[in-house]
């Protein structure tokens, strides 16, 4: 080999090497590294738009809210897609259509160039002889081009408009940028795993389900909200006249995803733990309040679509709107409810004994007072009661009044006092609920400590803190604030089991603390030694003195199973 050929080889190779070596370095331990450390290696600008905007190996850049953005963007050319056809909408607003087909292919378009421009520093072509050539013919490449070459092509090409909306259907296309990553990582989680645990994966939370599952419940919400929406829209006279067949469509494909939902998880719910048995473990999730939920959500089509002939079911159409509590399933904030009802009840009870003391005592003396000039409105108790009612909670809605000195003196009373007895159970409910989502901050700080233990990873992209984050409806900010503090307090105590006893003793705090720690492990020594082999106590008894032993019995407490040595 001669020399000349040696040195463009050495070349090759160090720029190959240190080209390699800018994103994935620290990728192949943590499998992302920070933004500043990213942007640090950058020797070019290309690389500092790439590391900063589209690098899937750096954390905190702007790959996620691009990738969101465009998702959306999508979605909203969809629906304009579906709203073009309906003429009465369309044509005294086409200006706008266009203006936004026009935006939508030039946003497109930028990304499109923008991925062009950045291909030699992907890590997929970045190795490639020609990197933009390999990514011009890569297939989301391709889709990202044929999301926009019908609207170019217009400008040379009569295009009938009804082809061109076709094509513009392409553009869907695009989504499977997101879809295909997040199906390949489905398919590596649940290598080797059953149809039915796949199926499990996909519609119930778990490690298994990925970011495929995460998106997968989107598609419910997001349908759940269209289906109510054109529900209600459904109700005004001039909107359901003119899109009463996309109502019926939307509904229809409503249904139909839901009832997929829904026997799906019937189908892979044995494989939860608690619901083992074929049988009666589908009949146990069938009952579950979330089944339910699941099951009136399709029933009132079904029963119209195959009854309707027999009765007049049109009333159950309102019964789509349940489908709301099907969102219930989505975050914590029931079940914090619940719990919180569970726990107040007797508080609960007591204050609402005393308003409906205080309402059927104000509106017996309501009638005594006021019958006999308003026998109208004051005509019995009950409908006292409704006046006592209105003004207590300081409604007031003034449809029924008193007249009399008396009894308007007794409503300022009653006014002035409804204000705090209605108060009593709100205040309570807003205490118990905010004390609750501190208990479960509390238990998931622990939960976080224990994996760190343990040796597992604990950090906002871990799938397992991202599913506790979605479970108590926390932010990214608000789980990274915990994660922070749980890898503080587990740095502090790993430091002062290392640090000497003589640097502790120096700060009187850090021995406070010590000794706090020590004590806690000692009792938790304890407790597992009491299950533990009967050899090791005896060994300990033998090992320790009369005085030593006391001592140990003194920190646990009832725990006296060591035997003093003789």
């Amino acid at each position: 080999m001669t020399e000349p050929s040696k040195s463009k080889s050495a070349i090759f190779k160090k720029t190959m090497s240190s080209t390699l070596d800018f994103p994935v370095a620290d990728s192949s331990q943590s499998g992302q590294i920070s933004l500043e450390a990213a942007l640090a290696r950058c020797q070019t600008n290309r690389q500092r738009i790439y590391t900063y905007l589209l690098d899937p190996m750096v954390k905190d850049n702007r790959l996620e809210q691009i990738e969101g953005w465009i998702g959306l963007l999508i979605i909203v050319n969809l629906f304009a897609l579906v709203v073009e056809r309906i003429p009465s909408i369309f044509e005294p607003h086409a200006h706008l259509f266009h203006a936004f087909d026009v935006f939508s292919v030039i946003v497109f378009t930028i990304e499109y160039t923008v991925r062009l421009y950045l291909a030699p520093e992907d890590h997929e072509f970045k190795s490639r002889r020609m990197a933009r050539a390999a990514y011009v013919f890569s297939p989301f490449a391709l889709i990202d081009f044929c999301a926009v070459a019908p609207f170019y092509f217009q400008a040379f090409i009569p295009i009938d408009l009804r082809v061109l909306r076709f094509l513009r259907l392409l553009r869907m296309l695009k989504l499977f940028r997101v879809l295909i990553p997040a199906y390949q990582e489905f398919k590596n989680l649940n290598a080797e795993r059953t149809f039915r645990q796949k199926i499990h994966a996909l519609v119930f939370p778990s490690s298994y389900g990925g970011s495929l599952q995460g998106m997968f419940e989107n598609v419910i919400v997001w349908w759940v909200v269209i289906s109510v929406l054109a529900v209600i829209l459904e109700s005004v006279g001039p909107i359901h006249y003119v899109l009463n067949t996309e109502f019926l469509i939307i509904d229809s494909l409503a249904v139909g995803l839901f009832s997929v939902e829904y026997f799906l998880k019937l189908y892979s719910c044995v494989e939860e733990p608690e619901l083992k048995d074929w049988l009666a473990g589908r009949i146990k999730y069938s009952l579950k309040f979330s089944s339910i939920i699941d099951l009136l959500a399709i029933v009132p089509f079904f029963l119209e679509l195959f009854l309707h002939h027999l009765f007049d079911l049109r009333f159950l159409r309102i019964f789509r709107l349940m489908r709301l509590l099907k969102l219930s399933k989505q975050n914590n904030s029931t079940d914090i409810l619940k719990r919180v009802f569970s726990r107040e009840t007797p508080v609960l009870a007591a204050s609402l004994f005393i308003m409906m003391l205080m309402i059927v005592l104000t509106a017996s003396l309501a009638f005594l007072f006021e019958h006999d000039s308003q026998p109208e409105k004051y005509e019995n108790i009950p409908s006292s009661i409704y006046w006592a009612t209105i003004t207590l909670s300081s409604v007031g809605y003034g449809d029924i009044s008193p007249t009399t000195t008396v009894g308007r003196l007794m409503t300022i009373f009653m006014a002035v006092i409804g204000v705090g007895i209605f108060a009593i159970p709100s205040a309570i409910l807003a205490a118990s609920f905010a004390d609750e989502l501190r208990k479960d901050k509390a238990t998931l700080k622990i939960e976080f400590y224990q994996r760190l233990k343990q040796g597992l990873p604990v950090n906002e992209k871990d799938p397992y803190v991202l599913a506790e984050a979605a479970r108590l409806d926390l932010s990214i900010e608000q789980i990274k604030g915990v994660i922070d503090e749980v890898n503080y307090e587990f740095t502090l105590e790993n430091d002062l089991i290392k640090q000497p006893l003589a640097e502790i003793a120096q700060n009187t705090d850090q021995t406070m603390e010590h000794f706090v720690k020590t004590l806690s492990r000692i009792r938790q020594l304890g407790i597992l030694l009491q299950y533990g082999p009967s050899e090791i106590k005896d060994q300990l008894g033998t090992l320790l003195t009369p005085a030593e032993v006391e001592l140990w019995h003194q920190i646990q407490g009832s725990q006296n199973f060591l035997k003093p040595s003789v």
